[in-house]
């Protein structure tokens, strides 16, 4: 069995992120659904187009990922994980729809903790260390000077 991810977002971001899954995960297409949620979309619309878009994935279980937490498609993810024994992470970011794809055949509550863990290790902020920073005076074989990249 095998968990499906569906992702809604304000437009275009759930296509999006279904995109850059598929270019990476092509074998995943038909476990990943997006819905982009327009400006002026009415949730309740939304909602049926929601509940259309997993019909035919009812008996497996569904991971929802959604953008912002309060926002319109987050409301709409409520009420369609509500009852269900889908579940719902908002916060979505790339790290953590590639860590969810890659363990999709996992049990949906440890998909839940992969996908938390994916998504906050994949935010970190970066060093920068590129050539164009550093002292173009030194000579290249100083072996008296080290340079250390973390």
């Amino acid at each position: 069995m095998s968990n499906s991810i569906f992702i809604i977002a304000h437009a275009p971001l759930a296509q999006a992120l279904r995109d850059c899954a598929l270019h990476v995960y092509p074998e995943c297409a038909q476990s990943v659904i997006a819905i982009d949620v327009l400006p002026n979309a009415e949730p309740e619309e939304t909602l049926v187009a929601a509940r259309k878009a997993l019909a035919d994935v009812a008996d497996e279980g569904v991971l929802v990922l959604t953008d912002i937490f309060g926002a319109t498609p987050a409301n709409v993810a409520q009420k369609l994980v509500a009852g269900s024994h889908a579940k719902l992470i908002a916060g979505v970011n790339l790290p953590m729809l590639f860590r969810t794809v890659c363990y999709r055949h996992e049990p949906l509550d440890a998909l839940v903790a992969r996908a938390l863990t994916g998504g906050t290790q994949g935010v970190m902020q970066v060093a920068i260390t590129a050539p164009q920073n550093q002292n173009q005076n030194r000579r290249t074989h100083d072996h008296n000077h080290r340079d250390h990249q973390q």
